[in-house]
């Protein structure tokens, strides 16, 4: 669900006409509901005050500690309704948000956030550790949503599901209850990852006294990463889409495509691509700090990327946003159009554990596509093109060898099938 709402920055003028030594508020609206204002604590002049986009010229000596609070302000009142929109899926109450809002900023001295002994606080510790987590680490949408499924299933599980309880053998029973969803082994290590997170955040937070998050850690088969199958594009497949013709019909397949090239001709995530703005494009090289991990990139252009850039260097989008970019979801299910149409359908092979189960299915490659095919493309690329994977590493900002194993010997898997060829001299 999406809740409507505002969140604007305004100055207080106790009497008409004031211009000198202005509150500043945070006014949040809910349709229907009247106004909350939350004082920011900071005071400043009308003239060093920017109406249009609600914060302080940066000629205020202020500036920076009034913009950072309201940033952070924001933030934190995104993260609010993001809980509700997507943990408890309802409209919160005027009230609720100002009580969370203040216990969230450290306001009250006694917090409401207090775990009690009744049979639902693990839940709401729960929903402490993603209020938390989610402030520090600056989670996603996306990561929400991943930990409000898993929110779901310890409540499927067991409604009544206490800290207490859990031990080893209430998490082996876990473990099964996931097990006959179906799930493949792969999602289901994912998910006791994350449960772990949670309850060791529990335990350095005095919530949890147990040690399953330390001892609890059951065989799968096929999570090692090894039988995965790692989908990216041929050089040809590559050259394909860059040489496909669209028909005027097709302009946002054409959209999809250039976005989606551009990942494969940098490297960046779709989350970077999505966030990328003019400002970051420099000449000869592209410079950002990257959505999941924070690190600073400069990614030099090759004349593929410069030309995705070119295309759309005289055409406004919105947050001055160097490309056209749609949502994550949607361009999932693009990206598999734009394969059947420009008719990427190489047989590909994946292989998967469900329980001691090996599955395999065959599909054509447009259906396994996806925004990240982008990132892999790029790497194997660079790899067969006998570019080093340290510089590489640079580039995508892999901090870690290991994490390039899996490229390196699909590299060396193909070098291997071409090696062959000279059998039929």
């Amino acid at each position: 669900m999406h809740i409507q709402r505002g969140v604007k920055f305004l100055l207080h003028k106790r009497v008409k006409g004031d211009s000198k030594n202005l509150a500043i508020r945070m006014r949040v609206t809910l349709r229907g509901q009247t106004p909350i204002d939350f004082p920011t604590g900071h005071n400043i002049n009308a003239s060093d005050w920017d109406i249009e986009h609600q914060c302080a010229f940066q000629s205020c000596k202020a500036a920076t500690e009034i913009n950072r609070t309201i940033d952070e302000w924001k933030s934190i009142t995104n993260e609010i309704f993001a809980r509700f929109e997507l943990l408890e899926k309802r409209v919160p109450t005027p009230c609720e948000i100002k009580e969370l809002f203040n216990d969230i900023i450290g306001r009250k001295l006694e917090t409401n956030s207090q775990i009690t002994d009744e049979p639902d606080d693990l839940f709401r510790g729960f929903d402490i550790f993603t209020e938390t987590m989610g402030r520090q680490n600056q989670w996603t949408i996306s990561t929400f949503e991943k930990f409000a499924a898993i929110r779901k299933h310890l409540k499927d599980f067991d409604p009544s599901l206490s800290f207490s309880q859990i031990d080893d053998a209430k998490m082996q029973r876990y473990f099964e209850y996931l097990q006959h969803k179906d799930f493949r082994n792969t999602t289901i290590a994912k998910h006791l990852a994350f449960v772990r997170w949670f309850l060791r955040w529990a335990a350095n937070n005095g919530y949890y006294n147990g040690t399953a998050h330390n001892t609890f850690r059951p065989k799968m088969k096929g999570i090692n990463g090894n039988s995965k199958e790692i989908i990216y594009l041929t050089q040809n497949e590559i050259k394909i889409l860059e040489t496909h013709q669209f028909l005027p019909s097709q302009s946002s397949l054409e959209r999809v495509r250039d976005v989606f090239l551009f990942s494969c001709f940098t490297g960046l995530r779709y989350s970077d691509v999505a966030k990328l703005k003019r400002s970051d494009i420099k000449d000869g090289f592209i410079e950002v700090v990257t959505k999941k991990t924070n690190d600073g990139l400069r990614i030099e252009l090759n004349k593929h990327s410069q030309v995705i850039l070119d295309k759309y260097k005289d055409i406004q989008f919105p947050d001055d946003l160097a490309l056209p970019v749609i949502s994550n979801v949607k361009m999932n299910v693009y990206l598999k159009n734009l394969g059947q149409v420009c008719g990427i359908d190489a047989p590909t092979r994946i292989v998967y554990f469900q329980g001691n189960k090996r599955m395999e299915q065959v599909l054509p490659k447009w259906a396994l596509l996806t925004t990240h095919c982008g990132r892999r493309t790029f790497v194997i690329t660079a790899l067969q093109l006998g570019i080093p994977s340290e510089v590489i590493m640079k580039w995508t900002g892999h901090s870690d060898f290991s994490a390039m194993k899996p490229y390196v010997k699909i590299v060396d898997e193909l070098k291997a099938r071409l090696m062959t060829k000279f059998d039929l001299l």
